[in-house]
């Protein structure tokens, strides 16, 4: 029998890798395919169902083949295999980007099965080794209870550094593909020095898989982890502990963004969740050259507008919760003056550091905190007049951020003609004819329970709804009449900004929904929408 030092090591490194592996296809997946729990629950339900294909088989050929040198073979393929998947599942990752840029739900659905399906080999010979393990470490029956205890326990220690190992140092420190091969190394080592142990000569068929998994990492690890979006160049990317990071920089104007300006793109990066151009204007002038194109971050510069008789001198403090790259915050300095006291709370340190580097996230008056956006607006003593909260997008929407219980908070952070102005997605159904607002409606109805009044404001050529909560009782007749009252040498931004929110105004609907601590189906009314949505034709709506 083998050496049981060994073997619990193996069982160890075994179970250590298992889940890094489904960790870091997590990660993988992150790149194209977001981190929504639909696709949480598909990465675990399939690893789950894996592993326990594999349970069944490890019994049975630990029955037919009691010995140590099948054993440490099984593991070395396993590991093998295992190192193979960021390999081969790059290649259709990188395709399932396109299909994702281009809303191509078919093909991007199907990438997603095939990568995951990579995983089902290593995965299967992985849960192979605990029971495996079990039959050659039981030589008396009477101890068969204590030592299965002892295996799994074991193999459960090493899925806890697993589990955290890559997620709190190495995704950071050396990247997600490199983490990948990382435990399938260590794990294929382990095992080859198993086989060594037993019979010198039984490793020389087994020798070139480090080898191989070298020489493919060297050639597949080289270039950025995916090609950059169409029309863009790429100048930075990075895996961090919370997000996939891309900045792009257009090669020429794009919709309503003018050529040189940089892009913030998080995970699939369907989204733009910043925008800035170091040499001027992030938007492409009108032929006059009057007043620029507005986008979804300026809307947040009309909400404390909404208090009557409301001047540009009242706006003394902001607080952006999802601060990602800066673009509101830089906008409420450009207009309102560096004056204005701004808290800008960010959970990703990573994103703070690519908006200092490439979107001149540099502001004097601008103060970044790093912290979950609810810890981070509750720990804070100050009042503000202004709360933005741009952490939304659909399908990833942080439910504690849509909450009763949270709104309450945000409002005992405002002054008393403090304004609240949250970005909110909702979809288009062309089957059905009309939007799909189930979000923004469950929204608003949890805003009405907290506020005294809410505004609703559709972004133009978007999918964006904005919501503006006042402390005070408001009509929209005061957005119109500030509008009116506006000096000559206001801002341009801030015209057309104020323009847009009114002629995009809507009617504020409400549902029945409520989000609470207790119960928010945040995730179960975005599913469906999603489903609707590509269902109904929606993708089709998209400009590429």
């Amino acid at each position: 029998m083998p050496s049981r030092r060994f073997l619990i090591f193996t069982v160890f490194t075994s179970g250590m890798a298992t889940l890094a592996i489904e960790v870091t296809a997590s990660r993988l997946l992150q790149t194209t395919f977001g981190t929504s729990n639909l696709i949480w629950a598909n990465i675990i339900g399939l690893m789950l169902v894996y592993l326990t294909v594999g349970y069944f088989i490890g019994g049975r050929l630990a029955d037919r083949y009691p010995r140590p040198l099948p054993f440490y073979r099984l593991v070395a393929w396993g590991a093998f295999l295992a190192g193979l998947v960021p390999m081969i599942a790059d290649p259709v990752i990188k395709a399932a980007s396109v299909a994702v840029y281009s809303f191509q739900a078919g093909a991007a659905v199907a990438a997603f099965a095939s990568t995951l399906a990579l995983f089902s080999i290593p995965v299967i010979l992985l849960g192979c080794v605990s029971p495996f393990a079990i039959r050659l470490a039981v030589t008396d029956p009477q101890t068969a209870g204590s030592i299965s205890g002892q295996i799994y326990g074991i193999s459960t220690l090493g899925s806890i550094v697993g589990t955290f190992l890559p997620s709190l140092l190495l995704f950071d420190l050396i990247g997600v593909r490199p983490t990948f091969l990382l435990f399938a190394g260590i794990l294929l080592i382990v095992a080859l020095i198993g086989v060594a142990t037993r019979r010198r000569r039984a490793v020389l068929p087994l020798i070139w898989m480090p080898i191989v998994l070298l020489i493919l990492a060297l050639l597949t690890f080289a270039g950025p982890i995916r090609a950059a979006r169409p029309g863009t160049t790429l100048l930075y990317e990075k895996d961090s502990a919370y997000n996939f990071i891309q900045v792009v920089q257009l090669d020429g104007n794009a919709g309503i963004f003018s050529k040189g300006t940089h892009w913030l793109l998080l995970n699939e990066g369907a989204g733009i969740h910043s925008a800035w151009n170091p040499e001027g204007d992030i938007y492409v002038q009108t032929q006059n050259g009057a007043a620029p194109s507005t986008g979804t971050w300026d809307l947040f510069l009309a909400a404390p507008y909404f208090n009557p008789d409301y001047s540009a001198d009242e706006v003394k403090s902001l607080c952006v919760v999802g601060l990602a790259g800066g673009t509101i915050s830089t906008q409420y300095s450009d207009v309102f003056g560096e004056d204005v006291l701004i808290d800008g709370i960010e959970i990703d340190p990573a994103i703070v550091e690519a908006g200092k580097q490439y979107f001149g996230m540099t502001q004097p008056n601008l103060n970044i905190i790093v912290e979950d956006g609810r810890v981070g607006l509750e720990q804070s003593e100050k009042r503000y007049d202004v709360i933005g909260i741009d952490a939304y997008r659909v399908p990833y929407v942080p439910w504690h951020l849509t909450t009763q219980e949270f709104f309450r908070i945000v409002r005992d952070h405002l002054t008393d003609r403090g304004v609240l102005a949250i970005n909110v997605g909702r979809a288009v159904n062309t089957t059905a004819g009309s939007d799909d607002r189930r979000l923004v409606e469950a929204m608003t109805n949890t805003l009405l329970k907290v506020f005294p009044t809410v505004h609703t404001i559709d972004v133009p050529n978007s999918f964006n709804t904005i919501l503006v909560a006042t402390m005070m009782p408001t009509t929209s007749q005061a957005l119109l009449k500030n509008f009116d009252a506006l000096p000559a040498d206001s801002s341009p931004l801030l015209k057309t900004a104020m323009q847009v929110a009114i002629n995009a105004l809507k009617p504020t609907m409400r549902s029945d929904v409520l989000f609470t601590d207790d119960r928010a189906p945040v995730e179960t009314i975005i599913n469906s929408i999603l489903l609707d949505f590509i269902l109904g034709g929606g993708t089709q709506q998209f400009g590429g």
